[in-house]
């Protein structure tokens, strides 16, 4: 193939690999799957690449200085050596990313979620990562740092529910206490004989979707649970609890209320919520 036709080509793969990362950055969906942290990672990739395939654009025409002999090698200045055709590189740069912005739906599966912790018992998961990010709790503390609703609910973090069943003290001092918190609906597959229960989750994010955890809760009704989509986000209000069950500590939230809210500004947890 012509040189000059092959530069514009991989041109246009940068630019168009430039074109993905910026449009992540600038409609919001790389919040989906990145820390605020990495963020400017991507803003800066995006805009290097497009100074880059810019400028191979623009001087794809220009004759390139040759340092060599080719003398004895076997082929020409300007024969290509490469087993592979030019367009097919560049179909395989470009079609693999076009589909995945496509189908993408920048939420977890039920599969994933799974895999991720969905389903996980706090006591089997190391939470020394997050202990900075969980406020001192005292009663007298309890008050000042945590809002409280017109009907007398306390406001909590899903995480401060569920890191609670890992330290004694927190565990003994909101046993019982009524709280209100929100997180997404998701089915209670493990501790749900009776059909009554729900899991409330969050996902927690230190770095990028691939290090990411579930942050659950279960949700104790009674009775039938009400009917909300899946995934959507819910509020919920009732007494915390701390149950042995199969050997683990479980956070369940007895609900007295729950309805569809909505989403949070941000809402992943971050390294610092």
């Amino acid at each position: 193939m012509n040189p000059r036709i092959s530069r514009l080509l991989f041109s246009c793969a940068v630019l168009g690999w430039s074109g993905v990362l910026l449009y992540f950055y600038g409609s919001g969906r790389i919040e989906h799957y990145l820390a605020p942290d990495f963020r400017i990672f991507t803003l800066a990739g995006g805009l290097g690449l497009a100074v880059l395939g810019g400028f191979n654009l623009l001087t794809a025409g220009q004759a390139s200085a040759c340092c060599h002999s080719h003398e004895g090698d076997g082929h020409s200045p300007h024969e290509p050596t490469d087993d592979m055709h030019p367009i097919t590189m560049v179909l395989m740069m470009l079609i693999p990313v076009a589909f995945a912005v496509s189908w993408t739906k920048d939420e977890y599966s039920s599969a994933a979620l799974a895999r991720k912790g969905l389903y996980d018992a706090p006591s089997g998961l190391n939470a020394s990562f997050l202990g900075a990010n969980l406020p001192a709790l005292t009663l007298n503390e309890i008050e000042t740092t945590h809002q409280k609703t017109q009907d007398g609910f306390l406001e909590f973090s899903l995480m401060e529910l569920f890191f609670a069943s890992r330290d004694p003290e927190m565990k003994n001092l909101l046993d019982g206490l009524k709280v209100e918190t929100s997180g997404r609906w998701a089915e209670e597959k493990v501790y749900n004989s009776k059909g009554t229960r729900k899991r409330l989750y969050r996902m927690f994010i230190n770095c990028c979707a691939a290090d990411s955890k579930a942050i659950p809760i279960i949700v104790e009704f009674g009775k039938a649970p009400p009917e909300l989509s899946e995934n959507c986000w819910v509020k919920v209000a009732g007494t915390i609890r701390f149950l042995l069950e199969d050997g683990a500590i479980q956070p369940v939230l007895v609900a007295e209320r729950a309805a569809a809210t909505e989403s949070p500004d941000e809402e992943n947890l971050m390294r610092n919520p």
